[in-house]
């Protein structure tokens, strides 16, 4: 079966991986000059399927407005006449109720469990370095953030999820650098199997083993539109260095983050996903002990610091309205902030590489995987902040079902059907 998957960040390459090894001649379409250069390239790196969450959380709307106007703040509001962000917002908001809540993380930790399990078998299979560590600890810095923890901490029981609640000497024994932080935790919450690494530098890796096995890789090329006759997919149409072409297909894929809902408009699908940005830095350790060792969470203002090796990267801020990939100081600002409040001499601010890209949202948080609505035309996209932890099993279960298998993981709620209703 000859398929396309369109993208070739993390979750396009897992995917294309995996109609692989079930036996399809498969073909990767993306617009940078290799793979992970966009919304992979510059994330946290956690894989933690026990704290994957939905942004639309009880208190959000509430927390959103405390932050609003502070200058080191976890969101960027900034309102536009798009109605698409005000449709976005809306379906949000009814998302922030708390028993949406516990249906949309459960939905979430079902496709991040299941995928660091197909990433544990693949790393069995094919063993390299990409930053590995394990552990994942959060920082509470008030009573407040505390209790916006509560429900999350409710599912976590629920589900039986290793965890523990520790307190701010816990923190310290868990991650000894925290002792020259400027200021102690309040108290944290430690998920011990949960883990991080180099998502970048990990699909680079994955890149070569898919290519190794068959994979062949177009870069340099922009998909223009797909081609769809009697109510199936055909090809794609894209433009590249050999021109425009019309490249046929059995099978399609779209794995192109927020381009994704561009691309399918014209065809009558409508994913409602909305670009948020997100903001990264990058340093080279200068001090490993008084570095982390693994990956933490600063709860209060939404803000990761992750080890990867000689490297400390710190990722976090979500401005929602504005589209353009400009670096903005304000969300610079609360990265270096974070850092300088609990590893201060770890790295020099001064060597900080910065980065920004667009997270593909869904109001509710859960991904979106399966059928289009046309026929052989699929979709793998709307994982947010967590298509790193999520990458393997939705390439997977898009595996599954380009070749007609029964995915191993239920699909309900998981698929473009959940906005039909």
């Amino acid at each position: 079966m000859k398929t396309i998957v369109l993208g070739g960040g993390v979750i396009g390459v897992a995917t294309a991986f995996h109609l692989r090894e079930q036996g399809c001649d498969v073909t990767v379409i993306e617009r940078e000059p290799d793979v992970a250069l966009a919304t992979s390239f510059g994330n946290a790196g956690v894989i933690a399927p026990g704290y994957v969450t939905p942004w639309a959380a009880p208190g959000m709307p509430a927390k959103i407005l405390k932050y609003l106007f502070k200058t080191n703040s976890p969101l960027i509001f900034r309102p536009t006449l798009d109605p698409a962000q005000w449709r976005w917002i809306a379906r949000w908001l009814h998302e922030c109720d708390l028993a949406r809540f516990r249906v949309n993380k459960q939905r979430m930790q079902r496709v991040a469990y299941y995928s660091r399990a197909c990433l544990h078998e693949f790393g069995a299979r094919y063993p390299f370095d990409y930053g590995q560590s394990h552990g994942y600890l959060q920082l509470f810095r008030s009573e407040y953030d505390v209790e916006l923890a509560q429900p999350a901490l409710a599912v976590l029981r629920d589900a039986g999820i290793v965890h523990r609640e520790v307190s701010a000497q816990e923190c310290v024994q868990i991650e000894p650098g925290l002792q020259w932080a400027r200021q102690a935790p309040l108290s944290g919450l430690y998920l011990p199997a949960d883990e991080a690494g180099d998502c970048a530098r990990f699909t680079r890796e994955l890149r070569a083993i898919c290519e190794k096995n068959g994979v062949m890789f177009r870069f340099d090329t922009h998909v223009r539109a797909l081609d769809v006759q009697g109510g199936a997919v055909t090809g794609v149409q894209v433009t590249g260095e050999r021109g425009a072409e019309v490249l046929a297909a059995d099978a399609v894929v779209v794995a192109l983050g927020v381009e994704s809902a561009e691309l399918l408009a014209p065809l009558g699908v409508k994913i409602p996903l909305y670009p948020v940005k997100g903001y990264s830095a990058t340093l080279p350790v200068t001090d490993e002990q008084k570095a982390p060792r693994a990956a933490l969470m600063d709860e209060s203002l939404k803000t990761a610091i992750t080890c990867f090796g000689p490297n400390l990267r710190v990722a976090g801020t979500a401005e929602l309205g504005n589209r353009q990939t400009t670096l903005r100081e304000q969300a610079l600002q609360t990265l270096m902030k974070v850092l300088d409040d609990w590893f201060p001499h770890a790295a020099n601010p001064s060597s900080a590489q910065f980065w920004v890209g667009h997270r593909p949202m869904t109001p509710d948080g859960a991904p979106l995987l399966g059928p289009s609505g046309i026929d052989r035309l699929w979709v793998n996209v709307g994982h947010g902040s967590t298509g790193w932890a999520m990458s393997m099993g939705s390439g997977r279960v898009a595996a599954d079902l380009v070749t007609g298998r029964t995915p191993e993981i239920d699909l309900d709620g998981l698929t473009l059907a959940r906005y039909r209703r």
